[in-house]
């Protein structure tokens, strides 16, 4: 058993039972000062005031934390790290003017990512993305989404899914994979983008759940890419094999994709840049979680989703990367915290929230993560000493980790 003794505050405590926080919840985060906690293996066992504390036998691991906070890690339920390269250029091309649809529109974009990763060998993409998932754990992070989505062919699409399944296998986080086939039309398909969605439906989804390679399915839809009746069929397809739904939506325009994602029991509805009341009505009494991805929105200048009108509604929101090369080359869930609090005007408590339970629940590990729970997962964050979590988010940028347990 290991003991960790001396801790300033344990915080993010959640009840057994409790999947997601909503509305009002999203305020709450409930903690106990001078407080320990005991792992079994590799799971919460116990925790409490400090004078409760267990007295260690000689075969018991103590760790002082040194009166500095105990978190859960954070889970970052949006990525697409497994990618080749980088695409620098496309980042001067944004100073000097140019929109991400102008530039997708030059055939840059998703379908230079996709054009690198081809010529790139497995192992060396295998290489690459390990090297992101350790950057994204030691800055904090235990649980990580990484989608498909720059093969736009079907070798390709494998290749990706196979790296992500062997980063699955050897990464101590927690990894989900997601099929991202439509996450744009690959270069073989222009102006023929119905047959490119029969490809995925017809070929792509039976391949990839005959490997045992996603468990989820996504689709981009929105302005320029793929309409709600091809992200339906697509899902509908995804369903039938197996494949729980995720969306990309209403990053660009109010496409439709939220709406789409809550009739087919999407487990997430992701971006919403650009969002009103009608989004907001579909998503209520759903088990779908708005996710909002501020680092996009950062790094190419568009609006912040409005986390807070979705939390006045009753709703909840999770936070997530989107760690790309193209609009989010960031997988710091510290600094997404931030601008949540920043840009969207969320308190540190709700930001928070939306970095772990609410996270966690959106790619579907709520019961193994992102929480201070009996018999979770033991993916925690020891800090430095801090007043509560508001100087996480205020200073953003001064370290804060002592330990991380993962």
């Amino acid at each position: 058993m290991r003991i960790i003794k001396n801790i300033g505050q344990l915080v993010g405590i959640v009840p057994q039972g409790v999947s997601r926080k909503v509305g009002h919840q999203m305020d709450e985060v409930r903690s106990i000062p001078d407080a320990f906690l005991t792992i079994e293996g590799d799971t919460i066992k116990d925790f409490g005031h400090s004078s409760e504390c267990p007295v260690a036998s000689s075969s018991d691991e103590v760790i002082d934390a040194a009166g500095g906070m105990v978190m859960p890690m954070f889970c970052d339920s949006h990525t697409h790290i497994c990618y080749a390269g980088s695409r620098e250029q496309e980042f001067i091309d944004k100073i000097n003017g140019l929109s991400y649809e102008e530039i997708a529109a030059r055939g840059g974009g998703i379908l230079n990512s996709a054009d690198l990763l081809h010529s790139t060998s497995e192992d060396e993409l295998y290489s690459q993305t390990m090297e992101r998932v350790r950057e994204m754990i030691g800055k904090g992070t235990g649980a990580i989404e990484i989608k498909s989505g720059y093969g736009l062919n079907t070798e390709d699409e494998l290749k990706m899914l196979r790296v992500i399944k062997r980063v699955k296998e050897s990464a101590p986080a927690i990894v989900k994979s997601t099929f991202l086939g439509a996450h744009a039309v690959g270069r073989a398909f222009v102006g023929r983008q119905e047959e490119y969605v029969d490809l995925v439906c017809k070929e792509m989804i039976p391949a990839v759940v005959k490997e045992g390679l996603a468990d989820y399915v996504d689709v981009f839809c929105d302005e320029g890419f793929f309409t709600p009746e091809q992200t339906a069929r697509i899902l509908e397809i995804g369903v039938n094999h197996g494949l729980i739904p995720k969306i990309h939506a209403n990053e660009l325009a109010c496409s439709g994709g939220v709406q789409v994602g809550v009739a087919h029991d999407a487990l997430s509805v992701d971006h919403l840049e650009r969002t009103g009341e009608t989004e907001i009505e579909a998503l209520k009494g759903s088990k779908t979680m708005p996710t909002m991805l501020p680092g996009s929105s950062f790094f190419l200048g568009l609006p912040y989703g409005k986390a807070k009108d979705f939390i006045n509604a009753g709703l909840g929101i999770a936070l997530a990367s989107d760690y790309n090369p193209g609009s989010s080359p960031s997988g710091d869930m510290r600094f997404v915290m931030a601008l949540g609090c920043v840009k969207m005007r969320l308190t540190p408590e709700q930001a928070f929230n939306a970095c772990t339970l609410n996270a966690a629940y959106a790619m579907g590990v709520q019961d193994e993560v992102g929480s201070i729970t009996k018999g979770k997962r033991a993916n925690l964050l020891i800090t430095k000493p801090l007043s509560s979590i508001a100087p996480i988010t205020y200073n953003y940028q001064t370290p804060f980790i002592s330990r991380i347990i993962i």
